[in-house]
């Protein structure tokens, strides 16, 4: 499904490129509605992309090539105390 997915995402991606570029063509060629048609595009050709590199990290994840983030665990206690703290904070005179 995943494969299906990225498949979808980059051809719409690559749909949308080329109509972005046929709406700025006829945009320059003094049609206003065709900016409007323009950024329409665009926005949609950014957000699929956006989607099949998600779905590209997705299947990567899984495949175990990548991994996750580190999960924050809790520090480890050391055997020395804390170094004190200087008197005055950072802007203190010495």
């Amino acid at each position: 499904m995943l494969a299906l997915g990225i498949t979808a995402c980059i051809v719409a991606w690559g749909y949308l490129v080329v109509a972005a570029i046929d709406f700025g063509t006829s945009a320059r060629g003094g049609e206003g509605a065709a900016w409007w048609f323009l950024a329409l595009a665009s926005v949609g050709a950014v957000a699929c992309l956006f989607v099949g590199l998600m779905l590209i990290a997705q299947v990567l994840r899984r495949l175990g090539i990548t991994s996750g983030p580190a999960r924050k665990t809790e520090p480890e206690p050391s055997d020395a105390p804390p170094t004190p703290r200087p008197v005055g904070g950072r802007r203190a005179k010495r």
